[in-house]
């Protein structure tokens, strides 16, 4: 058995003990192109447009709630009286600005994606977090590291 199969089936046992689906079904489906040898097909185009993919696939899901009518209208006018909805306005703001940050850090520095992936890995399993975190995690990094070289 390979270092790539071990690493992955390791991720699917840390997802299936800490009962974190979107783990173990990562590592499943990444195992299962790599075990059928779809691996060197697929792997090249998910490295490239995989974090494009992923994004679009939450926007799809968080416009759901406008496509079925739960959301319109009458709604967004009644959310931006609260101040509730002015602060996560302008958290989805800063949020997408450190993101694309980190889509920066991400093409010209790969190597800081293998620390990324880890803490990514270790919030999922251990916190059940969310694996969005790599990007913006590149951003928030990537915002650090400009204050580094600012004070530096």
């Amino acid at each position: 058995m390979n270092g790539p199969v071990l690493f992955l089936l390791m991720l699917a046992v840390i997802g299936l003990l800490a009962k974190n689906t979107s783990l173990l079904a990562a590592a499943g489906a990444l195992l299962l192109l790599k075990v059928t040898g779809l691996d060197t097909k697929v792997f090249p185009y998910l490295e490239s447009k995989g974090i494009n993919l992923g994004v679009t696939i939450i926007t799809i899901a968080v416009l759901v709630p406008i496509a079925n009518g739960s959301i319109g209208f009458k709604e967004l006018s009644d959310a931006i009286k609260s101040p509730y909805a002015w602060i996560a306005l302008a958290s989805g703001i800063a949020v997408a600005l450190i993101a694309k940050s980190g889509l920066t850090l991400l093409a010209s520095a790969p190597h800081i994606t293998t620390a990324l992936v880890l803490g990514t890995i270790l919030a999922v399993a251990l916190f059940k977090g969310v694996a969005v975190g790599p990007l913006v995690g590149a951003g928030i990094a990537y915002l650090c590291m400009q204050i580094f070289t600012f004070i530096k």
